[in-house]
């Protein structure tokens, strides 16, 4: 192995480790310098949006967690049949959904998924294909409203979004592809040089969820954590890093969705 690969290493393992005695003497976070947080949601662009329903009465069948957690697979082929608004408003709701907000000054918010901190610092995003009263397109989902804002119209995206997966076209060709973006600076507020550890833990809770409201629903999931991404973050219009500006954003997670069919 090459010491430049060796170092490369070394350097993200520490991604990894919690607190130790190196950590006694770093910079005071902002929160302890008394600084205003980010936003705890991402301002919407003002265009149209699409009001998601909350009656989930009945629509996680009759299997229980048990069942659930036994049934759960990642799942690559999806049926021709689309998923209906109903069902996606579940599951943004089970993944991102807000309960509460708390706060006078620096605003937190409860949502269905933990957050260290309550920080919670992803946005999600939709490459919408085949979804029941949607036009196809690229979708944010705005939790405070429960609601949807187009955010690309584009309907042509399939290409760019195969390649920017990395050639999975099972996703990128899927009735619905999550993607889910991380706003840094929410978790660094509280978390300073620990937050990015905390970022990809949480991302691991959000898309378990996916995993877990899909069983539910008769879909699957499968998620995808090979991407390129330059190619993703340019599709979803966020600025090139590295960056430490406040508002930076870009990919950290993604996974298809659609109707799920027996795989052999």
């Amino acid at each position: 192995m090459k010491d430049e690969t060796k170092y490369k290493i070394m350097q993200n393992r520490e991604l990894l480790k919690a607190y130790n005695v190196s950590d006694v003497n770093a910079e005071a976070t902002d929160q302890e310098q008394k600084l205003a947080a980010a936003p705890y949601v991402k301002d919407k662009r003002g265009g149209e949006t699409i009001t998601l329903t909350t009656d989930f009465d009945g629509i996680a069948g009759s299997m229980d967690l048990y069942g659930l957690l036994k049934n759960r697979v990642s799942r690559r082929k999806y049926s021709s049949e689309a998923l209906t608004l109903r069902e996606l408003s579940f599951l943004l709701w089970a993944t991102q959904g807000i309960r509460k907000v708390v706060g006078k000054n620096n605003f937190a918010t409860f949502r269905n998924v933990p957050s260290a901190g309550s920080r919670h610092a992803f946005e999600t995003y939709l490459f919408v294909s085949h979804v029941d009263g949607l036009d196809k397109g690229i979708y944010h989902y705005l939790p405070m409203e429960h609601a949807l804002e187009v955010w690309d119209g584009r309907q042509d995206f399939e290409e760019e979004l195969t390649h920017a997966l990395c050639g999975q076209r099972f996703a990128a060709s899927a009735p619905v592809t999550f993607v889910w973006s991380a706003v840094p600076y929410r978790m660094e507020w509280r978390y300073g040089l620990k937050a990015h550890k905390y970022i990809l833990l949480d991302a691991g809770h959000v898309c378990e969820n996916l995993y877990l409201a899909c069983e539910a629903v008769g879909c699957g999931t499968c998620a995808i954590g090979a991407y390129d991404q330059d190619a993703l973050d340019e599709l979803l219009g966020f600025a090139p890093g590295p960056s430490a500006e406040t508002d930076y954003e870009c990919a950290v997670y993604a996974a298809g969705v659609g109707k799920a069919v027996t795989e052999e």
